[in-house]
């Protein structure tokens, strides 16, 4: 039997992806062609950055229940974002990639072959609040605190932030830096939240509801997300270099 497709996944994560590809064009004017933009460093950038990542992350967690042979993704996923890392630290030590967004999703897609029965235990709503409040609650971890944006509800030791391990978990150790950063708290909890919003969907017959085809450009840049991901940076740095070439 052929499985469903839900074409309004495809176009929200379509839309992300372009948001994406424009939020990187930006950065690439800025970093590696030296454009003067103010705003790029202001709190609207960083709101247009973070609402990019979230939809990805949790649109990645709600589509967790839908996909196949969810080990061999997973171990795709998180190879590519190892390969992005290679490629960074070769091409433009300066602006390398660890622990990327790539590897952040390819790692959840891994933990969760393991961790989807226990999840399955609880009630969705519970779940969902649970995740969304762990979420909260540590994302502010990457700064040495418990709490979320301003609100910094508790110093956490010095000594949880010493190496690569504990900077893959969310505790990055010292002198450490990266262009793009996704640590695997508080990320995984998002990720989380969008799988029991799923089963939250499926409880209350809503699936149905994303199956029609509504913005078929947008649709089919969800439907081929990961392989544009991959090539979308080297063609804008090559297409800025050959504009201002001429």
């Amino acid at each position: 039997m052929k499985s469903r497709r839900y074409f309004a996944l495809d176009g929200i994560r379509g839309l992300a992806l372009l948001n994406m590809i424009a939020y990187h064009a930006v950065w690439d004017l800025v970093y590696l062609f030296d454009f003067h933009l103010q705003w790029y460093q202001s709190e609207g950038a960083y709101i247009w950055q973070q609402c990019i990542c979230w939809t990805f992350i949790f649109l990645s967690g709600f589509c967790e229940p839908l996909g196949k042979e969810k080990l061999k993704r997973g171990i795709t996923v998180f190879s590519l974002g190892f390969l992005i890392v290679a490629a960074t630290l070769i091409t433009m030590p300066q602006n390398r990639v660890r622990f990327g967004v790539l590897t952040l999703i390819g790692s959840c897609m891994l933990l969760m072959v393991p961790l989807e029965k226990f999840l399955q235990k609880f009630k969705p709503e519970y779940g969902l609040i649970f995740s969304i409040a762990l979420f909260l609650l540590t994302k502010n971890i990457n700064h040495g605190y418990l709490g979320f944006g301003s609100l910094n509800i508790l110093p956490l030791p010095n000594g949880w932030y010493r190496n690569f391990i504990t900077t893959y978990l969310g505790f990055p150790m010292s002198g450490f830096y990266s262009t793009d950063y996704f640590s695997l708290l508080p990320w995984l909890f998002l990720y989380t939240a969008g799988y029991f919003t799923h089963q939250l969907f499926i409880h209350h017959k809503l699936l149905a509801h994303l199956e029609n085809s509504k913005a078929k450009p947008l649709e089919w840049f969800g439907q081929h997300s990961l392989g544009l991901y991959m090539i979308h940076q080297p063609l804008l740095y090559f297409l800025f270099a050959a504009l201002f070439a001429l």
